[in-house]
């Protein structure tokens, strides 16, 4: 027959006990205005979102410089595919950007130009120069080779030639005035004494002549080689004057073919001042070098291909950004954000051993694709690529991109190469990345707020509202529709719903981690199918959620195994002093799951106070550590007010082998100390979770539903005995989410919860004794818990003081014998 006291007992537990209904939320499907998603209309906008969303609205219609984007959340919340999709609807309303070309610089041949074209005038205006450099090949060649032509080249020559001509006849007559004759040599002029017949005299006769007539001779001879150099350098002379007038004879002509066909195209971009003063400068080099258009078989036979087409190279025009095809402002993915892959760089090819470049080798990067547009990158590829950051920002604050080459700045020597002129830049970059990077980057780096001043925080879960239930199925269904997928009956969005809210874990809150919502919708779409169904109803989509966690939990399911053959000490009927079972949550990757773990507590005389083990073999986190000095705090705050704390006191957790970190099980080794030091059994059959601050408030924790559904299965392979369960914050009520079969085990009463606001209510729950208040003087009612915690402490407070004198009474003593001494 039961007594009072076990009335007394169960009317705690059952005070604390957490109702059926509310271990989970369920959405009923009547309230889901639809039959299928199918009827529900298409739609693009994001669910939920409202603060990230109009953010990002505002950020896109500021034009000044500085409001660029910085997208943050979490991955899976649908941050990259709403922006991308966003951005493109505000860039199609917008001017399409102009085209951009690079064309030689014939006053700095390493500086190319760059110049802008309305849209798809760069395609023309390249097109058109090839045609015109094709079209001057062919009429100065035609020209050169023209009857006409030479015919006036001919009589420039012969005029000069007449000039040089009587220059020589006066000049061989001077020299048979003075008895000589001359002779063209390939060193030059010589001059030859000859007879008054004249011949040229022999040696023999020169021998035969007299010293007098000899030292005449040789005077006339210099005489005569001054003449020749004079004569001489006047021919040269009139040879480079022949040589010039055929120049100018040349340009004059190759000028009069060329400009009609440059003039032409002078008036069609008359608007363009950068345009017509390239053209200028076009026309004045290819009349410069009018000889590269002569005829290629007779021009410079020994050069190879490679080096003519290299003469033609210049007149080449570089289409840097072709916008003849874009729709609106252009907008740029940029999926691996390298340096040269955003800033664009001069190539380089190989010719006979040596690396050569030239304007025409310079590409694009995609913040030129992207100037007049938008630019999205990701934040972790953007950070990690190097240099990348650190352009990106230089673009944005001088306003302008340049093509480098990273590796000159690096190198040892500096060298030859192109520095293309920079273009004006006017993009508005988007970066999505994690939050944390953001919070980092403000703080580190000083250029980041004044680049990057729009923030759009995308939030992991929303609240549950009917209204957000709806545009949430409303999102299922276009979702379906783009893949091609089955419709979802009401039903299956009511399970879809629910499983939303559990990953959330919060029943009056939807998860935003779209990323893992589409896996399920994906999948029980997929098993619909091979069932021959026409629509994804619940049962499809509990399979769905099934199959994932059968696919990840064989760790679980081992150490079930374990806890079941007794090789992990766990105990879940009985009682227990100083022990009780805490809850912890394993990471798998994509899978989390919770185990118990046996917490055992031990106390005796001493002065050293708590010691967690797991600290003392450095296995303990801050956070577990900071739990345990907690404990000791509330400790003394509660049983030290008149009396010193005197105890020794062990806590670990048992059979643990790797790091113990949060504070989640403060309240669980509370619990345990508490236990030990009352010397009450703790119910072995009910599980703790919850952290505890110094004044005994049990506080939140996370991954409720994973620690309660862990104890739950552990308690299944050892046998349910109806008075099992959990004790938990009462703040994590609204965390319940439970699976289908914990929950039906709750509403059977075969597992129960408890949720509890205090340290006493909770020991009250684990022990059947009430806790007891102190009343003015601090003393505890007797027969209660904390009556029986004080009354140890105080006997071990007494027990110290009668073994272990204090240190001030052990000085004295020394000195009295030394005063003997």
């Amino acid at each position: 027959m039961p007594t009072a006291d076990d009335t007394h007992n169960s009317d705690l537990r059952a005070s604390r006990r957490v109702p059926a209904d509310q271990v989970r939320w369920t959405c009923r499907p009547e309230d889901l205005p639809f039959e299928t998603t199918a009827d529900l209309p298409a739609g693009e906008s994001i669910v939920g979102q409202d603060r990230a969303v109009r953010a990002l609205d505002f950020g896109l219609t500021v034009a000044q410089p500085g409001y660029n984007i910085f997208v943050a959340g979490p991955a899976g919340t649908g941050r990259t595919t709403y922006t991308q999709s966003r951005v493109q609807q505000v860039a199609a309303a917008q001017e399409v950007p102009s085209d951009w070309i690079y064309v030689h610089n014939f006053q700095r041949p390493d500086q190319p130009m760059a110049i802008p074209l309305p849209p798809g005038e760069g395609s023309r205006f390249r097109r058109e120069i090839e045609r015109l450099v094709d079209e001057l090949k062919d009429s100065i060649r035609k020209l050169f080779a023209s009857e006409a032509f030479e015919a006036k080249r001919s009589g420039v020559v012969q005029t000069f030639e007449q000039q040089a001509n009587a220059i020589w006849r006066d000049l061989e007559g001077e020299a048979r005035r003075l008895g000589f004759a001359l002779q063209r040599t390939p060193v030059g002029i010589a001059t030859i004494p000859i007879a008054p017949s004249g011949e040229p005299l022999a040696d023999e006769q020169l021998a035969q002549l007299t010293a007098t007539h000899r030292q005449e001779l040789e005077r006339r001879a210099r005489a005569l080689q001054e003449n020749v150099g004079d004569a001489t350098r006047k021919v040269r002379a009139i040879e480079r004057e022949a040589k010039e007038a055929v120049q100018e004879l040349e340009r004059s002509a190759v000028l009069s073919v060329a400009s009609h066909a440059v003039e032409a195209l002078k008036q069609y971009y008359a608007g363009q001042e950068r345009i017509v003063g390239w053209l200028d400068r076009f026309l004045a080099d290819v009349v410069e070098r009018h000889d590269d258009f002569k005829d290629e078989a007779a021009q410079q036979p020994q050069l190879p291909f490679m080096a003519r087409r290299a003469e033609f190279t210049r007149y080449q025009v570089n289409l840097l950004i072709d916008n003849s095809q874009t729709q609106g402002a252009p907008v740029v993915l940029e999926m691996n954000p390298t340096y040269y892959n955003l800033f664009g760089k001069a190539e380089f090819r190989g010719e006979f051993g040596a690396m050569v470049t030239d304007f025409t080798m310079i590409k694009p990067g995609a913040v030129h694709r992207a100037n007049g547009g938008y630019l999205i990158v990701q934040a972790r590829d953007l950070l990690v690529a190097p240099f990348s950051w650190d352009g990106l920002k230089r673009t944005l604050k001088s306003r302008e991109v340049r093509i480098e080459n990273i590796a000159e700045q690096y190198g040892l020597f500096a060298t030859a190469t192109l520095r293309p002129e920079p273009i004006p830049l006017n993009v508005k970059v988007i970066i999505i990345g994690a939050s944390m990077i953001h919070h980092l980057l403000y703080q580190l780096d000083d250029d980041f707020p004044k680049l990057f001043k729009i923030k759009a925080d995308f939030d992991v879960d929303i609240e549950r509202t009917q209204t957000a239930m709806v545009e949430y199925a409303q999102a299922i269904g276009t979702i379906c529709r783009r893949q091609g997928l089955l419709p979802f009956d009401r039903g299956a969005v009511a399970r879809t719903l629910e499983q939303s809210a559990r990953i959330a874990d919060d029943q009056h809150r939807l998860s935003m981690r779209f990323n893992e919502m589409v896996d399920v919708i994906y999948e029980a779409a997929a098993w619909a199918k091979s069932e021959g169904s026409s629509v994804v109803s619940a049962p499809h989509v509990v399979r769905a959620i099934e199959e994932r966690i059968r696919r990840s939990n064989r760790i679980e399911e081992r150490i079930r195994d374990l806890i079941r053959n007794g090789q992990i000490l766990v105990s879940v009927d009985g009682s227990a002093v100083g022990q009780v079972n805490g809850l912890s949550v394993l990471m798998l990757g994509d899978y989390a799951f919770g185990r118990p773990s046996r917490v055992t507590a031990r106390t005796f005389v001493g002065g050293r106070g708590v010691v967690n083990i797991e600290r003392e073999a450095q296995m303990s986190g801050r956070i577990h550590s900071k739990g345990v000095l907690t404990l000791s705090a509330y400790l003394g705050g509660k049983f030290a007010r008149r009396r010193p704390l005197s105890l020794n006191a062990s806590i670990t957790f048992e059979q643990t082998y790797e790091e113990v970190e949060g504070d989640s099980a403060s309240s669980t080794e509370l619990y345990a100390l508490l236990s030990d030091l009352a010397g009450v059994p703790i119910v072995q059959g009910v599980a703790v979770t919850g952290s505890v601050n110094q004044k005994g408030e049990i506080q939140p924790i996370g991954g409720v539903n994973e620690k309660i559904e862990g104890f739950y299965y552990a308690c299944k392979a050892l046998g349910l005995t109806g008075g099992q369960g959990v004790l938990i914050p009462h703040q994590n009520l609204r965390n319940l989410m439970l699976n289908d079969e914990v929950t039906e085990a709750v509403q059977d009463g075969r597992f129960g919860i408890w949720a509890v606001r205090s340290i006493d209510e909770g020991i009250e729950v684990l022990t059947g004794l009430p806790a007891g208040e102190a009343d003015d003087q601090g003393n505890y009612p007797e027969g209660t818990l904390n009556f029986l915690v004080a009354q140890r402490l105080s006997e071990m407070a007494d027990l110290l003081r009668r073994f272990a004198p204090s240190r001030a009474e052990k000085d004295g003593h020394g000195r009295d014998e030394s005063a003997e001494q």
